[in-house]
């Protein structure tokens, strides 16, 4: 399987890049990621980590599937990309890039998954099921957040100034 998915955002690619590439905030940003969990941090910067995210199934009444997998990280402010690869697990082996060019009117963002696991239709599964549901919503949901940022003036996000810790979001389950 390779496939891009892309979306034309109205904001500067240095904002959407410095907004994406900060993987422990996801789940404060993005409404369908529960958890970000850091299992190792590297001196260069690149991170390993668990993700979950929430597959939709039927939005209307919010029931969706927990999907999780672990990857390896890293971006690449130069060209302005965010690399991952999958480790283990259902997806093992995915390689996915990010990137960030800019454009007269702001800047376009595609995601390009390649994923070529021992059976051929796994990937057509993974892909159709998963990968392109949660990509979709993922891209989406940084083109409203960037595109608003921009308009409400805030021309750079705040700077990283240290690793944070790991982000959860609160279950709504009682305890």
């Amino acid at each position: 399987m390779q496939s891009t998915l892309s979306v034309e955002i109205e904001a500067p690619a240095a904002l959407v890049f410095e907004l994406a590439r900060d993987l422990e905030r996801w789940p404060e940003l993005l409404p369908h990621y529960r958890d970000v969990h850091v299992i190792e941090r590297e001196a260069g910067g690149a991170l390993t980590a668990r993700m979950i995210a929430i597959r939709s199934l039927v939005p209307v009444f919010g029931y969706g599937l927990p999907v999780a997998w672990r990857a390896r990280a890293w971006s690449e402010p130069g060209p302005m990309r965010i690399r991952f690869m999958h480790e283990g697990g259902a997806t093992n082996g995915m390689v996915v890039t990010w990137r960030f060019e800019p454009t007269p009117s702001g800047c376009r963002v595609s995601i390009e998954h390649i994923f070529n696991p021992r059976i051929p239709a796994w990937s057509a599964f993974v892909g159709r099921l998963f990968v392109t549901p949660i990509a979709t919503r993922t891209l989406a949901t940084f083109k409203a957040i960037a595109e608003a940022a921009e308009r409400s003036g805030m021309a750079q996000p705040a700077p990283r100034t240290e690793p944070r810790s790991t982000k959860r979001r609160p279950s709504n389950k009682a305890t």
